[in-house]
């Protein structure tokens, strides 16, 4: 294929010439400990992958660190997950323990594979976007720092668990089909200025970036004006809007925590994730509450799920209401959908389990 100046290089350039020579020809793979993939091909040629933990924003010398170890272990050969871990390809397995030593001598979290949590997949944060409602980056250090035990497989898991972190209801993250998902959210509607709104604002663009139709023309002003019943404070026309609508609140601003999405086929189809926790004030550095109530979580459902089920398994066949009383978390009103279209996911049976 013929080299060009922009896009991405061809996939199959950058693959170990073991993949090359096995692709599409994999049997299966084991899990030989913690962290580490032993992929086996009909041919018998195996390769292993061995899955280390990244904080997602990195330093240049933490990358030159991960690519010096792949020169030294894997022919320079190693890729990165969609949940941001590194995984080093070693073809040669005489080179696996010695790497393995040199990744705990460095402190590296090697895990995240099989029964585990995986690590946190999480948006911008403050750092990077102009619309964050938390720090997606700061809240996922801090609960990491409490769940590495769960990562490396020192503490046991009855399945696989996904975290994620979005910064708002947007959510660039993928948040919405996660066992435990924390979303940034707004609690009060922007504050429009109109006089900025009129001289600076395409009036069009900014009522079309409303996803349900809350924004509508104000002639009076020559500005727009907002529908509290509908709108959804996602902050959208903000980022379309900067100089004329604020959305951002120090007092009501913080996160919501939802359980029970996935995004695999396997056991049952994909399914969103629900309300577990309507507000968490944010709580900045740390995130102190945030880290505690995600621990109880993954703590409860460790303690009481069939080997294999997952969090939103384990909610299904015990019932919400018992998860709310084993979890110790208040039922209230903002857990009664009232969404447009909230009827098709409404119970339907008179059915409950206490």
């Amino acid at each position: 294929m013929a080299r060009t100046d922009f896009g991405p290089p061809d996939f199959r350039e950058l693959l170990p010439p073991v993949i090359t020579k096995n692709y599409g020809n994999w049997k299966t793979h084991e899990i030989p400990r913690p962290g580490v993939l032993k992929h086996i091909s009909y041919s018998g040629d195996v390769i292993h992958s061995v899955r280390v933990a990244s904080p997602r924003l990195v330093s240049s010398d933490w990358m030159l660190d991960i690519c010096d170890l792949a020169d030294k272990f894997c022919e320079g050969y190693l890729r990165f997950t969609t949940r941001n871990n590194v995984e080093f390809l070693v073809s040669d397995e005489a080179r696996l323990q010695p790497l393995l030593d040199e990744l705990d001598a460095k402190d590296y979290l090697i895990g995240g594979v099989g029964l585990s949590i995986s690590n946190v997949v999480h948006t911008q944060g403050w750092i990077h976007c102009k619309s964050a409602v938390t720090d997606a980056s700061g809240i996922t250090k801090s609960i990491m720092d409490n769940m590495t035990d769960y990562f490396t497989g020192k503490v046991k898991v009855p399945s696989r668990l996904r975290i994620a972190v979005a910064c708002c209801v947007n959510m660039c993250g993928a948040c919405h089909c996660s066992d435990i998902a924390i979303v940034g959210i707004h609690r009060t509607i922007p504050r429009i200025n109109d006089e900025a709104v009129a001289r600076v604002c395409e009036l069009p663009s900014t009522i079309a970036s409303c996803p349900t139709g809350a924004i509508r023309p104000n002639p009076k002003t020559k500005s727009i004006e907002i529908k509290r019943e509908k709108c959804m404070m996602c902050g959208n026309c903000v980022v379309v809007c900067p100089a004329g609508l604020q959305i951002m609140d120090p007092l009501n601003d913080g996160v919501s925590i939802w359980v029970g999405g996935k995004v695999s086929n396997s056991g049952s189809a994909p399914k969103f994730s629900r309300l577990a926790i309507p507000f968490i004030p944010n709580e900045p550095p740390r995130w102190d509450k945030v880290t505690d109530a995600v621990t109880n979580l993954v703590e409860v459902w460790a303690a009481n799920a069939r080997s294999g089920e997952r969090m939103g398994a384990w909610i299904e066949r015990i019932g919400w209401e018992r998860f709310f009383t084993l979890t110790n978390l208040p039922f209230t009103d903002k857990h009664i959908d009232d969404f447009t279209y909230a009827q098709t996911t409404f119970r339907a049976t008179t059915q409950f389990k206490y």
